[in-house]
């Protein structure tokens, strides 16, 4: 959105109808938060939750609603869907989405795909190791055009995604496959997992062609016969609406994902929808969700459980206090109170340390010292959900880089992790991918994971990705992480349970020392 909540909604009151009877006051605050929800990539308010920051709570929501009712505003800038009040232009755009997202839920695969099942003795053997949730979506994909795979980290999400592609070739060995994520990063861990299968990053595979113009739509589909997208959580209504408006109509589905984590920066987290109750009883069938953790066990996978199981709106760091002051020294999460006045030193040590590491490997790279440094990219990494402020990225960033944190990409010190602010289709980059600076034959690049080499020049806007935002994090796994929570940002347990799951093997949790 381009102009901040405050400006549009003052943009919007200087638009009301003329007329007497208007509760201003309670409009003006009623607007504010609908535009503050749609900055935060919400839709809209939830009449039945918490009022929003803002607003006359006494008056919360009947004083609201008549204001908006006696504004003639209601029905066609805003409308109501039982206790949701969102903007019509989002209410229409989701009512599409849901309703083709249904339609291919209750609509069995096409006789022509579907026509060979696999042989009963090939079909048991691809079902040989997999618990009851597993085979369930694996039996899914042979009968239905769309399968919403649901699950936490380390629940199988992936062999089950290989062994239902398993089964779909047993039965059709020609069909087209097709693998896509959200973002870069995501994109090249779904292609390192499953090898053999074309993998992109959804605005590449839909021919992005800026804003939300695409090249692949009604008129252009895409030419697949079964599409995987992983990481839908991090999928935004425009994306998704984008994305089926250019999916054939005979096309099979499988959309996959954790419902825990952060929904995406853009507006509209279509997983999120799909999740609520009513829509997802409508899906049926067509939703699986895997619950037995088989990895990433121990404090994580404990924390990671509890906060699944917190209610958003409540205090995710008090539901965890038991499980955190109970840690044992060697669990694979850590928990350290620390005063907000300057970066812990538990945080700055092992950073500088792998800083030091990266810029040692980055002196002369060849192909063969590649492999070794994109491992050591991911071996650690920072997270804050914000951006300023004392435990912010940007602060990190000036810890480790000094002035050169404010210099051009080319005057950074080598090593230095590169986070790609656009997506650039013509190179096969994402907004959120990340490489690194290094020399190599006498000049500077940057390389990608994938082992790509990018000029510098070529990635104006490029920020440092020593540390990242909780919600630039998603897609992605790192061997540790280091997760800072200023007060007053823990209220959202997805922030915390998507920050405490990129890692995969330690995670150290830095909370604010309760004299700060």
């Amino acid at each position: 959105m381009s102009l901040l909540p405050e400006a549009l909604s003052d943009t919007l009151m200087r638009r009301l109808p003329p007329g007497d009877g208007v509760d201003q006051q309670h409009l003006q605050q009623l607007i504010s938060a609908l535009c503050q929800a749609l900055e935060q990539g919400q839709l809209g308010l939830d009449l039945e939750g918490d009022p929003p920051d803002g607003v006359d709570v006494q008056a919360w929501p009947s004083a609201h609603l008549e204001a908006l009712a006696a504004s003639q505003w209601l029905n066609t800038l805003i409308v109501q869907d039982g206790p949701w009040l969102r903007w019509r232009r989002w209410q229409e755009q989701l009512n599409r989405c849901l309703a083709a997202l249904l339609q291919r839920a209750a609509s069995p695969l096409a006789q022509s795909a579907r026509s060979e099942a696999p042989p009963a003795g090939e079909m048991e053997a691809i079902l040989s190791g997999l618990d009851r949730e597993q085979q369930a979506a694996v039996l899914a994909t042979q009968n239905q055009q769309l399968v919403l795979l649901l699950g936490g980290p380390g629940t199988g999400k992936t062999s089950t995604v290989t062994a239902m592609l398993r089964a779909a070739l047993t039965r059709e060995p020609q069909l087209r496959l097709q693998l896509a994520a959200p973002t870069g990063k995501a994109a090249a861990r779904l292609q390192q997992a499953l090898p053999e299968q074309p993998c992109a990053t959804l605005h590449r595979l839909l021919e992005a062609r800026g804003g939300n113009h695409f090249g692949r739509n009604r008129r252009k589909p895409l030419d697949l016969d079964l599409l995987v997208v992983d990481e839908v959580s991090m999928v935004d209504l425009p994306l998704m609406a984008a994305l089926l408006e250019a999916l054939p109509d005979s096309a099979q589905l499988l959309l996959v994902g954790d419902p825990g984590q952060l929904p995406p920066v853009g507006t509209g987290a279509v997983l999120e929808e799909l999740c609520r109750p009513p829509v997802r009883q409508q899906l049926g069938q067509a939703v699986v969700e895997l619950r037995t953790t088989y990895r990433n066990n121990g404090a994580i996978a404990a924390a990671a459980q509890q906060l699944r199981s917190t209610e958003t709106g409540s205090n995710p760091l008090e539901a965890l206090r038991p499980l955190l002051e109970q840690l044992e020294p060697q669990a694979n999460l850590q928990w350290l109170q620390a005063p907000l006045q300057g970066l812990p030193e538990a945080v700055l040590v092992p950073l500088l340390k792998h800083q030091q590491v990266l810029e040692q490997l980055s002196g002369q790279v060849t192909t063969t010292s590649a492999a070794a440094l994109l491992e050591e990219l991911d071996a650690l990494i920072a997270l804050s959900p914000l951006r300023k402020g004392p435990w912010g990225v940007e602060a990190l960033h000036r810890r480790l880089l000094g002035a050169a944190s404010e210099a051009p990409l080319e005057q950074w010190p080598l090593g230095t992790p590169v986070l790609n602010r656009q997506n650039r289709p013509d190179e096969g980059l994402a907004n959120g991918d990340i490489g690194v600076l290094v020399q190599r034959d006498g000049q500077r690049w940057v390389l990608m994971h994938g082992e790509r080499w990018l000029h510098p020049a070529r990635l104006a806007g490029a920020e440092p990705a020593l540390a990242l935002t909780v919600h630039k994090s998603q897609g992605s796994q790192y061997g540790r992480v280091l997760l800072l929570i200023p007060p007053s940002r823990g209220s959202d347990p997805r922030l915390l349970y998507t920050g405490i799951t990129r890692a995969r093997q330690q995670a150290l949790l830095v909370t604010p020392a309760e004299a700060s």
